[in-house]
């Protein structure tokens, strides 16, 4: 191709290059002029954007300003009107000062003018004092010389009148004081008394010495006789009880004078029969583990017997005392049972009394403890028991009570001297206690016999089941002075012929009756 084909071709290339470029240009331009204008506008949004939230805040500020002023505002005039109340409290109460003022400066001019009059009044009672004291001197001058004594043997003369006159007024008073006394404390001891066995119900059951074991059947029976009466009589010696086999079908009867070993004869026999071997060495087995299981029921019966008297703290061996009386009896009565109700009673009538409720329960629960052992140590059960509960570390005012409960020493405290009663209160309640009725009748009639014997006697009447006689005397065989020896012979001869629980009270009678008719 030729050089002149090629330069207009060149030409245009290169016109075409600067028409782009132009272009180019041109469009650039075009777009930074839209973008300015859309930054112009980002930027008076914003500025007006500004400008509103300015004013929004501008207002929000004048608000609280005008909340906080409003504010203030209340808060002045409350503290106002404080400072006015207290002002005026203030006000009334210097107005009260000043007429409280007002009214002890007048009291103090009313003082000194009675002041000056007492004092004008006391010089005249000082010159009149002084003229009587002349007057009365001159008149006990010519008194005495009338009357031949001086002042002071007058004086003398009629204090000793008065002594005299108030000795006699004193003991008309003491003793009109002590018959009342003697009167009220009859009756309030009747009402505590008649107050605790009303409040004090329970039932008693009369224990015998005998006690019946049910057997399976008669070869049962014959098993418990063994041969030849081995097994029987390994068992006698085993217990030291009585077993006692007749026809009476289907039962073993146990007798003896020992409850415990009546026990454990009748528990041993039972774990026999049940088990169905019986030989001599299942029958020392069988004692033995008896044994064991009587020495845990006496230790639960002493706990339980505790526990209801609220007696706490008891030495162990106190307790395993307590478990010994529930196989001990007087008269068929239960001694652990008697021991509670005797508790019970005592706290009742120390409640009456308002003395000491625990130590009153306490003394009653332990006063017959001794009895447990009347067999091992010599001695009343009343002091084997105050031996053994200072041995116990019981203290002096528990010991004391259970010694002094049949008068065999003076009690210490008022809770002892309640035992006595409430002891005798227990064994003395219908069906407490329980004779043979041959044994019952033979020992009253006794008792009316003695009494008949002595020269004098028109009556006697045995009352309360024995336990208190009554003797009618002749009043004109039988003076005053012979009824009190009468009572003490008539007691002491009961003492040495009878055997009886408890006491028996002797109350002889001397009653003269004259009778006139008027027609």
């Amino acid at each position: 191709m030729a050089l002149q084909d090629i330069i207009p071709l060149i030409l245009v290339a290169v016109s075409c290059a600067i028409f782009g470029a132009c272009a180019l240009f041109i469009l650039q331009r075009i777009k930074l002029t839209h973008f300015k204008k859309i930054a112009e506008e980002l930027v008076t949004n914003a500025e007006k954007e500004c400008d509103s939230k300015k004013n929004q805040l501008e207002l929000t500020l004048k608000k609280l300003q005008i909340e906080q002023q409003k504010e203030f505002e209340v808060r002045l005039s409350l503290e106002r009107r404080k400072i006015q109340s207290e002002e005026e409290r203030l006000k009334k109460r210097e107005d009260a000062i000043e007429s409280r003022m007002h009214l002890i400066e007048k009291k103090i001019v009313d003082i000194e003018r009675k002041e000056a009059v007492f004092l004008r009044k006391k010089e005249q009672v000082e010159e009149e004092s002084k003229a009587a004291q002349e007057m009365q001197k001159t008149l006990r001058d010519s008194i005495e010389k009338v009357a031949g004594l001086t002042s002071q043997e007058a004086k003398d003369q009629l204090l000793l009148q008065i002594n005299q006159e108030i000795k006699q007024d004193s003991a008309n008073l003491i003793r009109r004081t002590l018959k009342e006394a003697k009167e009220n404390a009859e009756n309030e001891a009747r009402r505590i008394v008649i107050t605790a066995i009303n409040r004090l119900a329970v039932p008693c059951v009369s224990e015998y010495t005998t006690h019946t074991v049910s057997i399976p059947s008669d070869e049962m029976k014959g098993r418990v006789i063994g041969k030849e009466g081995r097994n029987i009589r390994t068992l006698e010696k085993a217990t030291g009880v009585s077993f006692i086999i007749d026809d009476t079908p289907q039962a073993i009867v146990i007798s003896g004078l020992d409850p415990t070993r009546i026990a454990i004869a009748k528990m041993a026999l039972s774990d026999l029969v049940r088990d169905g071997r019986i030989h001599p060495t299942s029958i020392e087995e069988a004692v033995t583990k008896a044994q064991q299981n009587i020495q845990k029921l006496l230790r639960q019966y002493g706990e339980e017997a505790a526990l209801k008297a609220s007696a706490i703290d008891l030495h162990p061996e106190l307790i395993l005392l307590l478990g010994k009386l529930k196989f001990r009896y007087s008269y068929g009565q239960n001694i652990l049972e008697h021991s509670l109700e005797v508790s019970h009673l005592m706290g009742l009538m120390a409640s009456e009394l308002g003395l000491d409720t625990r130590l009153a329960r306490r003394i009653g629960l332990l006063h017959d403890m001794g009895k447990a052992v009347s067999h091992e140590m010599e001695g009343t059960h009343a002091l084997i028991g105050q031996t053994l509960a200072l041995k116990y570390g019981e203290s002096k005012e528990v010991a004391n009570g259970i010694g002094c409960h049949h008068g065999e020493i003076d009690a210490l405290t008022p809770e002892g001297s309640l035992c006595s009663a409430a002891d005798a209160i227990s064994a003395s309640r219908q069906g407490a206690r329980s004779e043979a009725v041959d044994q019952y009748i033979q020992r009253i009639k006794r008792l009316e016999d003695i009494a008949l014997t002595y020269p004098g006697v028109e009556k006697v009447f045995a009352m309360q089941a024995g336990r208190e006689v009554r003797v009618v005397v002749i009043p004109d065989q039988v003076d005053d002075d012979g009824v009190v020896t009468l009572a003490r012979n008539i007691s002491r001869h009961i003492e040495s012929e009878l055997t009886y629980p408890g006491k028996i009270k002797i109350t002889v009678i001397r009653e003269k009756r004259v009778v006139e008719y008027a027609v």
